[in-house]
């Protein structure tokens, strides 16, 4: 690029991201990234998939069959393209696939990576090891950079909380089958999270900015603010207290209904880590456990301060939210996501 403001561009400049690729645009996050997308009027989305995907692909979207056995049809996918999306399934070789895009993107000549991230603020060194999930966003970024060609923009929102909320007691410590609550110490930790749909508000949004600033009396937000930075955004601050008292707003019952214990969140941690020497589904709910159970530290690691003003996102409301688990759980997501995991 000529320089970082528009007004140093070549003839043609637009200042604008038209052009988005996404993997995964039929996943669960990568179906609402890809609508919101789509809905703004101002993206040609494009969605690469293999061939014999079963997902959905959301309407509006140009669909590129793409080979990961193949590098050149994910470069041949990525020519041209401004702004690459990873959205990729934990539960498969999402690290080996994700290093293989990046690499494509980086010969595409692809300017922006968004990494396969979407979680915890993964910019503190130790949360980011301990949590876990800091570990696979910080490899891509690398590679990225390794690569020498892209910026990347990682999207942090913390824990989704539709789905988080709708799986049950190793997410939030909530099982609603049940009727079961483990507080971690009091409940009244609170970290930030986000609902699916605010992700997709959230990208739609950025990428709905200038790419530069103007000039050099421009400080408006730009899609290059965020180059190489974590994009952090959220529905709300929620705790587990908050998550109960919606619960019982919107289901019409009280504490009395629940089953609440309480659990430090030291010793949780340390017993979630002491599973992850075992295979199969303890192994999944370690690791699950042991994450979520991180975040809810009483010392603030699971909040942040995010952008959501910057890009004109608003905080939404958490009853919404909740009747948005509850209609999750209802459609029969838990029993889909737990055999996809291999946990049932």
């Amino acid at each position: 690029m000529a320089g970082k403001y528009a007004k140093d561009q070549p003839a043609g400049f637009t200042n604008r991201i038209e052009r988005v690729a996404i993997i995964g645009a039929g996943g669960h996050i990568g179906s609402h990234l890809t609508r919101a997308l789509v809905a703004t009027g101002k993206h040609k989305v494009t969605a690469l998939t293999r061939r014999e995907s079963k997902n959905e692909i959301p309407s509006g979207t140009t669909k590129v069959y793409i080979d990961y056995g193949d590098p050149e049809s994910i470069v041949s996918a990525l020519q041209g393209q401004q702004f690459l999306i990873l959205t990729l399934s934990v539960f498969g070789p999402a690290a080996d696939t994700a290093a293989k895009v990046i690499a494509a993107a980086a010969k595409a000549g692809v300017p922006y990576v968004m990494p396969n991230g979407f979680g915890i603020d993964f910019s503190d060194d130790k949360f980011a090891e301990e949590a876990l999930l800091g570990v696979g966003v910080r490899a891509q970024i690398k590679e990225v950079e390794d690569q020498g060609v892209s910026r990347w923009v990682a999207l942090v929102c913390s824990f989704w909380y539709e789905h988080s909320l709708a799986l049950g007691e190793s997410w939030f410590g909530i099982d609603i089958d049940d009727r079961t609550v483990t507080f971690l110490d009091d409940g009244k930790t609170a970290i930030n999270s986000s609902t699916w749909e605010q992700c997709g508000r959230a990208v739609a949004a950025y990428l709905s900015l200038p790419e530069l600033p103007a000039d050099e009396s421009d400080g408006g937000p730009t899609v290059s603010r965020w180059a190489d930075r974590p994009l952090r955004i959220s529905s709300f601050v929620v705790s587990q207290r908050d998550m109960l008292d919606s619960l019982n707003r919107v289901l019409g019952t009280t504490d009395a209904d629940w089953k609440i214990t309480h659990e430090p969140t030291h010793e949780r941690y340390q017993k979630r880590l002491a599973l992850m020497g075992e295979e199969g589904p303890n192994l999944v709910r370690a690791m699950i456990g042991a994450a979520y159970t991180r975040a809810f530290y009483p010392n603030g690691d699971g909040q942040y301060k995010d952008d959501n003003e910057a890009i004109g996102l608003k905080d939404e409301d958490i009853d919404d939210a909740t009747r948005s688990a509850l209609a999750l759980l209802k459609s029969g997501y838990k029993a889909s996501v737990f055999k996809g995991a291999g946990l049932l």
